[in-house]
């Protein structure tokens, strides 16, 4: 398993983000490595996308979408949750894909224990942006942090590839920007979000 490449990343948010469809989000803890497998995105296209953080340029809070891509952006949404993002295009850009569910491979026990009662079957575990986040065990703490080594959370390439035909549709739960098609999944996987 390889680090993805930050020119992969590099680029148009709406081409990178079908194409994380099936790579590896990480994060190894004390208690060893807990990880999933990208299932379902939304690209976020900065200053031509109302529905962005970065829609009406930086702020303190959005300043890591700005950053180079393979930045992770992580914010707090609801006054409860912690959503990930990874960087994408060119630095000073302000686009990124939102990672929405995840297929669990490691650490499994760890992510039920992180879940709470909430996660009965493993495909509650990571079947939304937040679900996904708090089983992985990642928050504010990790705004910032490079997903492309020198960190203790990674973006992997297995070998997996993407779906040859992603179901594509609407963004999910924006008061602006919801009509645009920028959310892909893989066909059938039951960690999909369900809304």
């Amino acid at each position: 398993m390889r680090h993805v490449e930050r020119s992969f990343l590099a680029r148009d948010p709406r081409e990178v983000a079908p194409e994380l469809l099936g790579k590896v989000l990480a994060h190894d803890l004390p208690d060893g490595r807990r990880s999933g497998r990208i299932v379902e995105v939304e690209a976020y296209c900065g200053p031509i996308d109302p529905g962005a953080h970065t829609y009406r340029g930086r702020t303190a809070r959005n300043a890591t979408m700005f950053g180079p891509a393979g930045l992770l952006y992580v914010y707090f949404t609801y006054g409860m949750h912690w959503c990930v993002n990874v960087v994408c295009g060119d630095e000073d850009e302000g686009v990124a894909v939102l990672v929405r569910a995840l297929a669990p491979l490691e650490g499994i026990d760890a992510m039920r224990s992180a879940r709470g009662p909430a996660a009965r079957r493993d495909r509650d575990l990571c079947s939304g942006p937040a679900k996904a986040a708090q089983a992985l065990g990642l928050h504010g703490d990790h705004d910032g942090v490079d997903l492309l080594g020198g960190s203790a959370v990674g973006l992997w390439d297995d070998g997996t590839p993407p779906p040859s035909e992603p179901v594509q549709a609407t963004r999910i739960g924006l008061s602006a920007g919801a009509e645009h098609p920028w959310r892909w999944y893989v066909d059938g996987d039951p960690n999909v979000s369900r809304r």
